[in-house]
């Protein structure tokens, strides 16, 4: 059975180091969303991406400024 596809912010990063300094303060700051590969729509530095609910882009931002993660880029797709 397949998911049904649905609007996500995703966020890619440039190093592992700085995904994986995200997940570990988003599950802190209960910022929700979850690492995921990058979609195939767009390229990333690491392979690894951030993928969170539309509604959560200004707590996701405000997530990098405080633990300061620069992302590669923050994408709107539906996936």
């Amino acid at each position: 059975m397949l998911r049904k596809k649905e609007p996500r912010v995703v966020a890619t990063f440039h190093t592992t180091t700085a995904a994986m300094q995200t997940e570990q303060a988003a599950r802190a700051q209960a910022v929700p969303g979850r690492l995921i590969p990058v979609p195939r729509e767009i390229t990333a530095g690491c392979g690894l991406a951030w993928s969170a609910p539309p509604e959560a882009e200004e707590a996701l931002r405000a997530l990098f400024d405080r633990i300061g993660v620069t992302p590669q880029g923050i994408y709107h797709l539906t996936i």
